[in-house]
């Protein structure tokens, strides 16, 4: 039999998804996310997280699974890595590479510069991220557990299907230029160090 968390945990994941999706790429700047929307991409991003990660620099990142609240990052974090995956996933349906890898050099970049996190926290961060993105463009498997052994595999189908016209590349484009030109610029960051 299903444990009661893994289904109630599955189906509340993809009911913040469906939550996160129902405000659109205009309305998630106008708007912030609820804190439920962010919390359930919170726990989704913590299920995602390797326990041993190795970036490109060479320096393998530990997390101990056991100890989430070393790893969790304050809302209003969470919130902003959100926001930024939308509009990456934004970026992403409409082609614009180039802006979407802006957006999250910019997150990642200003984070890093903040000085407030571990490399644990960073990694979650890029998950947080990473999850976003992967809900808004439909890249997500829902896998149910008892145990070590998968009972229901699904795939959540999550995606926009509106088309991305040049109106909507605009949108994405400015939206991006906006959040990237906020804050300390990646050029700044780098002659500080």
């Amino acid at each position: 039999m299903f444990k009661v968390g893994a289904r109630f945990g599955a189906g509340l994941m993809c009911a913040g998804a469906m939550a996160l999706l129902s405000v659109g790429p205009a309305a998630a700047q106008e708007k912030d996310l609820s804190d439920n929307s962010v919390k359930v991409l919170m726990k989704w991003a913590w299920t995602m997280l390797p326990e041993k990660f190795t970036p490109p620099n060479g320096k393998t990142i530990v997390v101990d699974k056991k100890k989430k609240q070393d790893v969790e990052v304050p809302l209003e974090v969470a919130r902003e890595a959100v926001k930024v995956g939308n509009a990456s996933a934004q970026a992403q349906l409409c082609s614009l590479w180039e802006e979407q890898q802006a957006n999250y050099d910019t997150l990642m970049l200003r984070q890093r510069t903040a000085g407030k996190w571990s490399d644990q926290q960073l990694l979650y961060i890029q998950k947080l991220h990473q999850v976003t993105v992967m809900i808004m463009t439909g890249k997500i498997t829902i896998t149910e557990k008892e145990g070590d052994v998968i009972v229901n595999q699904r795939d959540a189908k999550t995606n926009i299907t509106q088309p991305c016209d040049d109106a909507n590349k605009q949108k994405v484009k400015t939206q991006i230029a906006n959040y990237i030109n906020s804050g300390p610029s990646p050029a700044k960051a780098a002659a500080k160090k």
